[in-house]
């Protein structure tokens, strides 16, 4: 098991890590989630030992690598750029590793054939890497990461070169991957449903801290802060007041009040941030909130309705723009952020 303690990394004389700690599991594919410039490929670079932390620990089952240099901590890469050498066939890209280990050809080729099995590219042992797309270029990559048999596996930002198409069945095909092998893997990326469709556990880092941390299911349910609510892209943000708590919250925006379960603390008069999902949403004479329609746009199984103050929501029905209409907001789709 990997874990990190308390890692601590600054930039340009600036805190860019600040107290990371986690752990990832066996045969757990843990995603890093945030914006460029959050510190994810730093990160990883001092898992896999290309830079030091200036304070913490990195440890494999309970001992610090610290001493350990870069190739024998038996940890696997994928980039995004591939890192493929163009002069080599498919097979002799994924052999290079494991031939500066010295290994019997013999093993070389057996892991080779294996490796190329697992990303269903054992036809292309022959070709050249000049010769693949962008996706099969990728899963060569791949292969050469899986063929030492890696006790970890950590991929930054391997999709990010490839059109959405492509992304999205490649990603099927990662996520089956990672589970046949069973390895544990560190996935880097800024992309939300990217992050959702490989990962078993996502990691929030925002402003040097992991700020939330849980399945996909659970981090979409309850984000937990406002910067993940807007960094998700889950819905509305809005600021309000708490106008009563007494049993149940009641808060007050500029477009209506809402009547909420909370399980903060907060004092009447205080400022607090809501979270408005935009599903779930109708349009009723007795609407808990209210606005001008500024533009109607049909997305296939629903109207995303935009209104005059910016609101957001996906609604059964098309009102007409420009007409004034009431919501009625369930609370199911309503969450007061930390």
């Amino acid at each position: 098991m990997l874990e990190l303690l308390d890692i601590h990394k600054s930039y340009e004389g600036q805190p860019l890590l600040t107290g990371i700690s986690f752990t990832v599991a066996a045969g757990e594919t843990v995603c890093l989630l945030g914006a460029s410039g959050s510190g994810k490929s730093t990160l990883l670079r001092i898992i896999a030992g290309l830079e030091m932390p200036e304070q913490g620990q990195v440890c494999w089952d309970g001992e610090d690598l610290a001493s350990l240099p870069v190739h024998r901590r038996n940890f696997g890469l994928v980039f995004q750029d591939y890192a493929l050498f163009p002069h080599l066939t498919v097979a002799g890209n994924v052999a290079f590793g494991l031939k500066m280990q010295n290994l019997p050809q013999a093993e070389i080729n057996a892991r080779v054939a294996d490796s190329l099995e697992q990303v269903n590219l054992a036809s292309f042992a022959s070709r050249r890497v000049t010769d693949l797309s962008g996706g099969e270029q990728q899963r060569v990559a791949l292969a050469r990461a899986l063929a030492p048999g890696p006790r970890l596996l950590m991929f930054d930002e391997p999709l990010g070169a490839l059109d959405r198409t492509l992304k999205e069945e490649l990603l099927d095909e990662l996520r089956r991957i990672l589970h046949a092998a069973g390895v544990p893997a560190i996935y880097v990326t800024h992309d939300q449903e990217e992050a959702s469709a490989v990962a078993d556990r996502l990691l929030l880092l925002h402003t040097g801290r992991i700020v939330r941390d849980g399945t996909p299911a659970e981090v979409w349910r309850a984000p937990g802060s406002a910067w993940a609510a807007r960094f998700l892209g889950l819905g509305n943000i809005v600021e309000g007041v708490v106008t009563l708590n007494v049993g149940r919250l009641n808060v007050k925006i500029q477009a209506g009040v809402f009547g909420l379960d909370c399980g903060h603390a907060h004092q009447v008069g205080e400022k607090v941030n809501l979270l408005l999902r935009p599903s779930g949403v109708s349009i009723a004479a007795d609407g808990n909130l209210r606005g001008r329609v500024a533009d109607v746009l049909f997305q296939k199984s629903y109207y995303r309705v935009t209104l005059e103050n910016g609101l957001v929501f996906h609604l059964p029905e098309a009102p007409q723009v420009g007409a004034r209409i009431r919501l009625r907001v369930p609370v199911s789709a309503v969450e007061c952020l930390a």
